[in-house]
Formats: structure tokens, sequence, C-alpha cells
């Protein structure tokens, strides 16, 4: 397949010719795999959207797309999205390629660890800061199942093994033969993927879920952890000319995960989930140590008499001996003479003992640390630092990021299900109903009767609930896969003190340990945010609350929902509340002498707070970061961020680098003058009008939402194991956010990542003046950020497209859609006129050459879709093939857009 003429700078050039011969790969998969007049419809198509993007009228693409067959629609828009895997993959590679050839020339590569540090230091910053700086910072990722990752993983494997072949390809030693043998694997792996079905037959079970997140984890993330801290330790030498070890400076990362432990709306979530994720996660984890141990193993040969070794491993390695009799005498003669070898034989006795619970495993990973630090020193002791002191330095960061757990496992419940397990407990029916101040007092009267009692770290009774029972999992994986194993249950619609209240009451009846878990509420809605302040300061001002957070080293975590505030008020509204909120809550907890760390529920879509992280983490209000990052990676996001080692540490260089910088920043945030912020406020009340009195003030949206979207196939779809709504027949409100921002998106409105915001431009324009406007703009990062999300999302979206899918709708369409249209033209002409600009993107060339390289591929498959969806509801949906079809049609169309749910 060839691709539209699109103008790359010479620095592109690679990734043209890559594009090139990946698009002409497609096409011979295509004769091969469907023959040529599948291959001859799809080009006929293709040069059909070119046209038409090019301003014809009638290029001649919607007969093209029309299919009276499911099976031959199927076939047509899985060659589209055929070629988004490829260009995908040329994209990726090309970034990989851009590293490498700035670290050839000694470019410092924008957003580096390097880049930043050196900025730091021209800005004040010497290195005795820098060391109480790294020693604050805890960033950790937290990886979740929400359902947009439409991809199955095997095609996720394929993908990640094309793109390792093609970045040996870029070897310039490779010989001619080489390269060709690796473009054969591409082909093959291409070939494959086409063979493969993109869902499973069945909707995916929580452990596949969790298997799909391990993937990550084990396979990448567990790789690439100790490289973050190694590339930090050149950049401080390269800025201020100070060696430094990796292994001295503190650990940066965490993982966690919310796969087996997310009971908000999932049934198929529970006790056994948590305790069969973890068993796997220790499974997979202890896996990576022993084979990190064997390769130490080979590597250790040191022999007696050419060193010594220390007095703490000698004592460590005779105890060993006696206790593991058995393995001490099946070691090889040969090998008796090698101290470190005849140990590692031992550790790794050890470490497989502890996978199989038999005796004499380690009773945490605290002692297997131990071991591993007992061989550093005694490397360090004896000549070691260049004889294989660095490979157990990397493993023992290893072990202290993923213990025997891999990734932490956080607990989510509703709040309304803790209440209603609260009434099991206290046998009283009328708890849920009673009054939030009434159910308040009660809570702290029983939690202060218990420590009266001396029962805060006994379990005090039995339950049924499904709550409870998840609770108990938890104190049960504590005592078998260590404490750091499940620490964080959040509380969902989090609204009262007494929501959070009755975790810490139940957290107690099922066994857990004060100060086991921090309790965690979840402020979602625009009006919950606004109301977060508050509900803290219910707890703060309770001493038995601070009593317990003492017990946490003086810290709270508090979640902020982006998806359902952006569902609830739209995209400024949402961004503004969580903006307020985050502002005040880090003032309220700063007066109270707490530590606050701020966890970021953001997902892919640009309608669920995604964007470019590190550009997020800077705008954040000042003080609110110190630090500290905790946030989500769903869907898609996931495989675009972790799928290969290179991008995986660039995205965590560029997270690090930001948290450090925005840590530093001393000025208070009210130096935000004061009219930016009113009129941010007027900016939110204006959009989050607009955005509500179209979506739910309208008599009739909701039928125009379920007929202009394919939300009906995305609800048929197995790709998650948690329902796409809360209850049945639940309408909008009950819709969960993924699924809301995800039909809008496959259908080009993507209405929640813009509507509002040019009503809200023109308003405060009108009252304070477009001048306002165009400095914020200037200097706040903020509002910039904003403006720079909403014209990411119009650029993805095609009103004209859209429009198809609104006749879908009837008399509906042609009385929402002008409006929105409407809405449309004015966001898009306000933001362009602030920034300047005649078109979208004009300020992002990469973007924009990357949208335009995607749309004449994207267009295709929308109109085929539009088709489709109207066959198979003429049909009462019952044709299977037409809904195979359509199911093809989401896949590919997210492929393209890339950042859809």
């Amino acid at each position: 397949m060839k691709r539209e003429e699109i103008d790359f700078p010479p620095e592109h050039e690679a990734l043209r010719q890559d594009v090139r011969t990946l698009g002409g790969m497609v096409g011979e998969v295509l004769r091969e795999q469907g023959g040529a007049p599948l291959f001859e419809r799809v080009e006929a198509a293709r040069e059909a959207a070119i046209a038409r993007r090019a301003g014809e009228p009638d290029a001649g693409l919607e007969p093209l797309c029309r299919f009276d067959d499911g099976d031959a629609a199927a076939e047509f828009v899985r060659a589209f999205a055929a070629w988004f895997r490829v260009v995908n993959l040329a994209e990726q590679v090309h970034r990989i390629r851009r590293r490498d050839d700035r670290a050839v020339t000694g470019e410092i590569q924008p957003d580096s660890l390097e880049a930043v540090l050196a900025a730091l230091r021209d800005d004040g910053l010497e290195p005795p800061e820098l060391v109480e700086l790294l020693g604050r910072v805890r960033i950790e990722p937290v990886l979740t199942a929400h359902p947009t990752e439409a991809t199955r993983r095997s095609i996720l494997e394929k993908e990640q093994r094309m793109a390792g072949y093609l970045v040996e390809r870029m070897n310039e030693r490779l010989s001619a033969r080489a390269a060709r043998r690796l473009v054969d694997r591409v082909r093959m792996e291409l070939t494959i993927a086409w063979q493969t079905a993109e869902q499973a037959e069945k909707r995916p079970t929580v452990a596949d879920e969790a298997e799909h997140a391990h993937y990550y984890l084990a396979n990448v993330l567990y790789r690439i952890a100790p490289v973050l801290h190694e590339n930090l330790a050149e950049a401080v030498r390269a800025v201020w000319g100070q060696d430094v070890a990796p292994a001295q400076l503190p650990t940066l990362l965490r993982f966690g995960s919310w796969v087996g432990g997310d009971m908000d709306g999932n049934p198929n979530v529970g006790a056994d989930t948590v305790l069969d994720t973890l068993a796997e996660q220790r499974r997979q984890v202890i896996g990576n140590y022993l084979r990190e141990v064997r390769r130490l193993n080979r590597l250790l040969s040191q022999t007696d008499g050419r060193v010594d070794i220390s007095e703490d491993l000698a004592g460590r390695l005779d105890a060993a001996r006696s206790e593991l009799i058995t393995t001490a005498e099946a070691i090889p003669a040969r090998h008796r003479e090698m101290p470190y070898r005849v140990f590692l034989y031992l550790v790794e006795a050890r470490l497989q003992r502890t996978l199989d619970d038999a005796e004499h495993g380690y009773p945490s990973p605290d002692a297997f640390a131990e071991d591993l630090a007992a061989v550093a020193s005694s490397l360090e002791q004896h000549r070691g630092q260049r004889a294989g002191l660095f490979p157990v330095q990397r493993l023992q960061r290893r072990v202290d990021i993923f213990g025997f757990h891999l990734a932490a496992l956080d607990l989510r419940v509703d709040s309304g299900d803790l209440h209603a397990a609260v009434a099991e407990q206290l046998g009283d029916d009328d708890w849920p109903d009673r009054p939030v101040d009434e159910r308040r007092r009660m809570l702290l009267e029983r939690l202060e009767d218990s420590d009266r009692d001396g029962t805060t770290s006994t379990p005090v009774s039995e339950g049924e609930h499904p709550v409870f029972r998840l609770l108990a999992a938890a104190a049960e994986a504590r005592r078998v896969y260590g404490r750091r194993s499940v620490e964080t249950l959040i509380v969902s619609m989090s609204r009262n003190a007494d929501d959070v209240l009755a975790a810490w009451f139940m957290a107690r009846r099922a066994g857990l340990e004060d100060g086991a878990m921090d309790f965690v509420p979840l402020f979602e809605t625009v009006d919950d945010l606004q109301a977060a302040d508050g509900v803290m300061d219910g707890l703060l001002e309770e001493p038995a609350w601070r009593s317990l957070l003492e017990q946490r080293e003086h810290r709270q975590t508090i979640m902020l929902g982006y998806s359902d505030s952006n569902k609830d008020g739209g995209l400024v509204a949402s961004r503004w509340s969580l903006q307020d909120a985050q502002r005040r809550l880090t003032e309220r907890f700063g007066n109270a002498g707490v530590g606050l760390t701020l966890f970021h529920g953001r997902g892919g879509s640009i309608g669920r707070g995604g964007g470019k992280t590190h550009r997020a983490i800077l705008a954040a209000p000042d003080g609110s970061v110190d630090g500290r990052l905790r946030l989500t990676e769903q869907g898609e996001v996931i495989h675009r961020k972790y799928a290969l080692r290179p991008i995986a540490v660039r995205n965590l260089e560029q997270m690090t680098g930001a948290v450090l910088r925005a840590s530093r920043r001393k000025r208070p945030d009210g130096d935000v003058p004061a009219p930016w912020r009113e009129a941010m406020t007027a900016l939110a009340g204006h959009s989050r009008s607009a955005y509500r009195g179209l979506v739910y003030e309208s008599d009739g949206f909701a039928d125009y939402f379920r007929a202009a979207t394919p939300i009906d196939v995305i609800e048929r779809m197995r790709i998650g194991s948690r329902p796409a709504s809360r209850a049945a027949d639940a309408g909008i409100d009950g819709l969960r956010a993924i699924p809301w921002v995800f039909a809008w998106g496959q259908s080009r409105h993507a209405l929640p990542g813009w509507f509002g915001l040019g009503a809200g431009l023109e308003a405060v324009a009108d009252s304070a003046g477009e001048r306002v406007l165009r400095e914020m703009l200037r200097g706040w990062l903020f509002f910039r950020t904003i403006l720079d999300d909403a014209e990411m999302a119009m650029a993805k979206s095609d009103l004209g497209i859209a429009e198809r899918y609104a006749a879908l709708a009837g008399e509906a369409g042609k009385r929402f859609f002008p409006e929105i249209r409407a809405e449309f033209d004015r966001t898009r002409d306000w933001v362009c006129r602030l920034k300047e600009q005649r078109v979208l993107l004009d300020g992002d060339a990469t973007l924009q050459r990357s949208i335009l390289l995607r749309n004449p591929y994207i267009d295709p498959m929308s109109f085929a879709q539009v088709d489709l969806l109207a066959r198979w509801r003429d049909g009462e949906r019952q044709d299977s093939r037409l809904e195979q079809a359509l199911v093809a049609s989401v896949h590919g169309i997210a492929q393209g857009l890339q950042n859809t749910g």
C-alpha cells in the first residue's frame, strides 16, 4: 500500500522509508492472503480518501465502503488496521532512531534527565540539594484493566517482535543479507497477525487481564527499572562532573496494579482474584530472580586463593550449607572452590523453596535482599568493583522495587458497597440510610471502643459480604506475600468523611492492623472535587484519624478522578476543578503538617485526562507534587508507553524529570494573578453550562448518543471483564466514562475532548477581554495545556464524517448535530485565534504530520462502520457477520486514532 505524500523534513527521511517499506509489505500480504480484488478495492478506497481530503467533492469514497457481505467488510477494515499496525511501529522505531542519533552526535535530548538537571543547575540547584530532593521522590505508575486496549495480547507480542527486528535493522554494519532476513521476519509476523482474530471468542477473565498487565511488569518494567537510576547517575556526572554510583541513589520507582483488586462495578473481582493475582505475580517475579541468580552464578567464578570473601558472606555460606544439605551436596565438585558460585546455588535453592512454599525458603524479600547485600559488600571489599558488582547491584535494585509481589495490588470499592458491608457487620439494615453525621459519629465510637479493647490487630468478626471477604483476603495476602503487596484501599464515590471511616472500620473487622492500609478517598465528579477539601477537613479534625496517620509517616493519599469529572462537566470544568482541588488540598495538608500524595486517575484520551504526562505534571499547582507522583496507566496507553524498552525508559525519564522540576518550585501557587483565576473560573462555568446543557439537559440527547455512535457494538465487545455500565438501562449517567469516550472517538466526534471550550472562551473574551486570555496562554502552562489537549482532540476528529454518524440518529441528528458543529467551529476558531495559527496543530508539526499520514486510512473504516451500523441495526442486531465486521472496524479505528479510550 502506498501512502499520502506528506512533507517529511530531512531528519525524518528514515521514517518515510520505513513507512514506504512496511506499507508495501502490507500490500503484499493483502494480495497473498486476501486476493487481488481485496487489494484493489482497498487501494481504490485509499486513493479516494486522499482525494476527499484534498477537497474533491465527488471522490467516490462512500460506494467503495459499502458491503452487502459482512465477511468482505471485515476483511476491508482489517486491511486498513494492518497498515496502522506497521505505521505505529515505524513511528515508535523512529523515536528510538532519533534518540540514538542524538547520542552519537552528543546532542542532549529535550526533557531527558541530563537536560532537566542542566536546567536545574542553571537555576541554582547544587548537588547537596539534589540529594535531598531525590530522597523525597517516589514515582508509582499503576496499571489498570480498563477496557480501552482493543488489541489482544498475541497480536501485541507480534508487534513487539516486529519492532525489535526493525530496531535491529538500523545497525549500519548489518549486511544486506542479514537485513533481508529481518525484513522477512517482519513479514512473517505481519502475515500471522493477519491470520489471527483481533478479539478472542470469549470475554477476558480477570486472570486474562492480569496476565496482560504482568507481561509489561515482568518483561519490560522489571528490566528497565535499574536503567532509569543508571541514566540518572550518568546525568549527574555529565552536569556536575561528579561520579555517582547508581547504587548510591535512592530508589525512585514503585509499581502498582488494579488488576484483580478493582471491585468497583466488577462482579468478577473478589477475594479469590486478590490471592490468585498476587500468587501469579510472586511466581513471575521470583522466576525473574531465579534467572538472574543463575546468570550471576555463571558469572561470579572467583576462586578461593585468588580472592577472599567477607566474614559476613562466609558466615552466611556456612549457615546455608548446614540448612540446605541436599543442595550443598549436589553442587558440582569443580565449583566448590568458587565461594560466590556456591552461595548462589544455595540462594537459588532458597528462592525455589520460597516459590514452592517449602521449608527453608525466604521468609520475606528483605531476607533475600540481605543475602544479595552480603555478596555486593564482599565484592566491594575484595577488588570486585569491576568484577561482577554491577549486575549484583542491578538485582538489588530490582528486589527493592519489586519485592516478592511484583506490583502493589490496589483494592477499590464503591462507598455504597462499603456501607452495605458495615450494615452487615453491625446488623443494622437501616445503616445505609442513616444521616452521614450520625454514621460518622457511630463509626468513630466503634473505632475508639476497639482501641480501648486492644482489638485493632486481630479479626473480630466473620462476614459474607464481598467487601469483607476482599479485605480478609488482603490481610491474608500481606501475611503471605509481604506488607507491600496490598497497601491501598480506594473508596470510589467518596463524598463524606464517613465513607473513608467505613473503610477503616471494615479493614479492622477483617483483621488488617492499623497503619497497614492507606485509605484513599476518590473524588470523581466536579461537585465532589469542589467539596474534597471539606471532606478531608472532616477527617483531619478527628484525633483518631490523625493518630492513624502517625502510623503512616504522617502522609495521606487522595485520588482525583479525571474520567468521571470530564463526563460530568466537560473538559474545562473537569480540569479546573482538578487544578483547584489540588491547590486547596495542598494548602490544607501543608497547614496541618501532613504529607500529601495526589493519585491521578488519568486515562488515555483527552476526555479522560490523557495528554503528555510530563506537561501535566509541570502544569500542576506549585507544591502539589513535592516529589510524589502516583498515576494510573490505562488501556492502549500501557502498550504505547511500555511495549518497547527504550521508549519505556524515555517515558519514565520524562516523568522523573518533570517531578524533579515541579518539586523544586518554591513560588506559591497564589502568584497566579487573580484576574487569571477569575477568568478561569468563569471559563469553567460557561463551558460546563454549555456541555451539560447539551448532554444532560437536552431531551433526547441520550438517544442521539446511542444512535450516532457505535456504543451498542462496544457494549458487546469482549475487551474487558467489567461491564460497560454500572447498572442495566442506566442511561448516560450510569454509563462508565470509558465506553462514553471510546464511542465518541469512534464516531469521529471526540466530543468529550473539546465541547464547551469555545463557548467558554467566547464568554470570557466578551466579559474580561481577549487580552486576558492571551496573557494566560503565554504565562500559565495549565491554561495552555487545556488548549493544546483540546486542539489535539479536535485534530483527530472529523465533523464531516461525524455528520454521517449523526444521520443514523434521524430527527435527533438533525436537531443536535448543527449545535455540535457550531460549537466545534467556535472552539477551533478561538484556539487558532489565540495561538495565532491558520489551522489546528500548526505549532506541532510532528503530531500534525502523524495525523495527516493516518487520515486516508481511518476515513474508509469510518465510512464502512457507518454503513455497517445501519445494516446491522436494520436487522435488529441479529447478523453475527455484520457484528464481527463492526468489531473489526472498532479495532481498526482505535489503531488509527491511538488514544480513543
